[in-house]
């Protein structure tokens, strides 16, 4: 049996490395994807929405600054990093499987799923972008959990900007709550101002997450009008995968 083993986790939505101050700068986006230190880290809008949908990120550079790269995914357009701006970094893992999934909802929207082995562990990883409508965001909801039918026996990890702030009956996130424990994080929407909490991160079962935190520093309050939320994942022991 692997022995337990720990993971910083990680979303964060770059805006197409747009920061507050309006001007686009790559290099500044992956000097916070480096602040971060994660292991695992989903990122969104990090391609362009129209045309070719290219990468924006140099991923060479976050290689080499950041320890990360990217899963690959078959598939896609030629120029693009992600699917509809979703893409997962990792550092260390061997990626299984993965699967690009288009999600319901009036914009397009979708979502990346990966099962990934990390020192011995087996994990599945969800990195997603829910739409602006609440209803849209139900539909999106119902239709990844659709697609997890062994949410209790694999460890799963949600990660995204879920585009939700309400909590309880009301949010459109509810039918997760069966499933999945969320970290429980404060605002990270808008970055300089943060009144909001539209990223999250969850766990299934199989696994449990301490050390939650929105990662506000200085120089994130102004890559990107989001701020970048993380958390240490605990696989295997107390809380973890059997």
């Amino acid at each position: 049996m692997p022995k337990p083993t720990q993971l910083i986790v990680a979303s964060y939505n770059i805006h197409k490395g747009v920061g507050t101050d309006r001007r686009r700068d790559l290099l500044r986006t992956a000097k916070v994807i480096a602040e971060v230190g994660a292991d695992v880290m989903a990122i969104q809008e990090a391609d362009k929405r129209f045309g070719d949908r290219a990468g924006l990120l140099d991923l060479t550079h976050l290689r080499e600054t950041a320890g990360l790269i990217p899963i690959p995914i078959n598939g896609l357009r030629a120029a693009a990093h992600g699917w509809h701006g979703n893409l997962i970094l990792v550092r260390e893992a061997e990626v299984r499987d993965v699967h690009h999934i288009t999600l319901p909802g009036l914009e397009p929207r979708g979502a990346l799923m990966t099962e990934m082995e990390v020192n011995g562990h087996p994990l599945r990883v969800v990195a997603a972008h829910f739409g602006l409508l609440h209803l849209s965001r139900r539909q999106q909801v119902r239709a990844l959990l659709d697609k997890m039918h062994d949410i209790d026996t694999i460890p799963t990890l949600l990660m995204g900007d879920l585009n939700e702030w309400r909590i309880g009956s009301r949010s459109s996130l509810v039918n997760f709550d069966k499933h999945f424990t969320a970290a429980a994080f404060g605002h990270s929407f808008p970055a300089h101002r943060p009144m909001l909490p539209l990223d999250r991160i969850m766990i299934g079962p199989k696994g449990k997450l301490s050390d939650c935190e929105v990662h506000d520093t200085p120089l994130a309050r102004v890559a990107s009008d989001h701020l970048p939320v993380k958390a240490r994942l605990m696989l295997g022991g107390a809380g973890g995968t059997p």
